[in-house]
């Protein structure tokens, strides 16, 4: 494939050449994924960061601002802790969300504000219990 176009041909017809001779010797036969269907995450339209989004999700990191990605971090640590099967787990999951948020009001990233404060603990367990009492 490292062959030059040669003058006068036009690019088209000579890549179409190029594509009939390689399939004519085999090239395109047992390629990884022939015949297979394309993967559900393909989006119809093209995105040219399309790549970069892919390894960022198999690499585990956030395409959030970090004060967004604690936002969301902290309301799931909210609901986890409230639906804790321990008052033990429930103070864990707070106390470690809380070094967290007051991390990042003390030193904050760049980014939109994270708009969150500690949470109380002792108002998530009071929580926690209704939730408890009421079943």
């Amino acid at each position: 494939m490292t062959e030059r176009k040669p003058p006068g041909v036009g690019f088209e017809s000579w890549v179409d050449k190029q594509i009939r001779d390689a399939e004519a010797r085999g090239e395109f036969d047992r390629l990884p994924g022939a015949g297979a269907p394309l993967p559900p995450d393909v989006e119809s339209t093209y995105d040219e960061l399309w790549w970069v989004k892919r390894k960022m999700a198999r690499e585990g990191f956030s395409v959030l601002p970090p004060a967004l990605a604690l936002r969301k971090e902290a309301e799931d640590a909210l609901e986890a802790a409230l639906a804790a099967p321990s008052e033990r787990i429930v103070r864990k999951i707070i106390d470690e969300v809380n070094v967290k948020i007051r991390e990042m009001m003390f030193k904050p990233p760049p980014g939109p504000p994270l708009g969150k404060k500690p949470y109380d603990v002792e108002d998530v367990v009071r929580q926690w219990r209704e939730r408890r009492a009421d079943r």
